[in-house]
């Protein structure tokens, strides 16, 4: 009698656990229960598709996965040491790790280039005074000094943490949501549509946190005496303009973040897949890490170029209505005009973002890697071979 088994390889802790279940058996099990293999490609993804494949469908008796599983038919499931994860991808541990990724990633890259900012920022409101990046620079230095290219680094450290911790965290918890809703055919077939609307959901909630911080780094930058720092100008911001006054841009911000996330996480794992499909000839999995990491921060500054152009327009919004005190939109646009709004500051911000991106992928895959989690994205398999993982 033919007789079939699905073979399953799943990480718990420092070891790959291999089960074994009949077709009938499957068909009963969750569909939540299955997470697409191409949304990593890791240690243990490499250890299961290592097994010979005539062991997914075999006779009884043939014990092709005798290296693994003991010659007892009554085995169910057994434990191989997997070689390099430490933590359970999806488990409440590997959140954590991302949380704690995209916080560093984020903060700190941001508060690297606060002259950069600073500089693009008073481009956009004062266009008048700070004609082009060089004479920005100069005007800058000669009125503030070395120190005044740092003004507002505490809020942009504080805020761009923050949201990095949600950006990041949320991200694969919403990617691994919407895959097992679609479940793994149609995950591998819409996987874009899922990387989109994961990082959207997470940036939703992740601006939340960045608004307030947003708020105080606009107007001490831009107001010069306003306020020495966020000691200070939060209070005086608040006093200013209420509370509620902290989540005045949060709509252009949404209108800025949302579409500049999409961007970037669905542009970087789909340059990352074409990068090891068609430059690399190598599996991911068999990649050193420092040339993995490489591809991160490559793919990374790619995508940044293409945030910082779709997201601009809503960037000189933000920095406009936080500026000044009861704006609105239009008084935006008429300010700014239709041209301007699309390309005062842009070029700025294009070496800005592209470096920003680069560098928070590298770092955030970087921290994957050493706290036990594969770096983020890779080729994606065929359809029939998800439907056989």
């Amino acid at each position: 009698m033919l007789e079939h088994y699905i073979i399953k390889a799943k990480t718990r802790g420092p070891s790959i656990i291999i089960e074994r279940e009949t077709m009938a058996d499957s068909f009963t099990s969750s569909r939540q229960s299955l997470v697409p293999s191409f949304l990593y490609s890791s240690s243990s993804i490499s250890s299961k598709r290592s097994i010979d494949l005539d062991a997914v469908t075999h006779r009884s008796g043939n014990h092709a996965l005798s290296p693994f599983i003991s010659s007892s038919t009554s085995s169910k499931r057994v434990v191989i040491p997997s070689p390099n994860e430490k933590l359970e991808m999806y488990s409440p541990a590997f959140y954590a790790a991302c949380t704690v990724g995209g916080m560093l990633a984020t903060g700190p890259t941001h508060t690297a280039v606060t002259p950069i900012d600073l500089v693009k920022c008073n481009m956009q409101i004062d266009p008048a005074k700070y004609k082009s990046v060089i004479s920005g620079f100069g005007v800058m230095f000669r009125e503030q000094g070395i120190r005044g290219f740092f003004r507002g680094w505490a809020p942009t450290l504080i805020g761009y943490s923050a949201q990095g911790a949600g950006k990041y965290g949320l991200y694969e918890f919403f990617k691994k949501y919407y895959a097992d809703i679609a479940g793994p055919e149609y995950a591998a077939k819409y996987k874009t549509l899922i990387y989109l609307a994961g990082s959207a959901s997470a940036e939703v909630f992740a601006d939340v946190a960045l608004c307030p911080m947003e708020a105080v780094k606009v107007r001490v930058q831009t107001q010069p005496g306003f306020a020495r720092g966020l000691s200070d100008g939060l209070p005086k911001f608040i006093k200013s303009e209420g509370a509620l006054g902290l989540y005045k841009g949060i709509v252009p911000l949404w209108g800025r973040q949302i579409p500049y996330t999409m961007m970037k996480f669905a542009t970087f794992e789909k340059f990352v897949e074409l990068t090891y499909k068609h430059v690399i000839p190598t599996p991911k999995e068999q990649c050193s890490t420092p040339l993995q990491l490489g591809v991160s921060f490559a793919c990374g500054y790619v995508a940044g170029v293409f945030c910082a152009v779709i997201s601009h327009p809503a960037d000189n919004l933000v920095s406009f209505l936080n500026n000044a005190k009861g704006a609105t939109v239009s008084d935006a646009v008429k300010n700014l005009g239709v041209w301007g709004l699309f390309t005062r500051g842009l070029p700025l911000r294009i070496v800005m973002i592209g470096t920003l991106t680069g560098s928070q992928w590298g770092i955030y895959d970087a921290c994957k890697v050493f706290m036990g989690v594969p770096t983020t994205g890779g080729a994606a398999p065929a359809a029939t071979e998800l439907a056989n993982a």
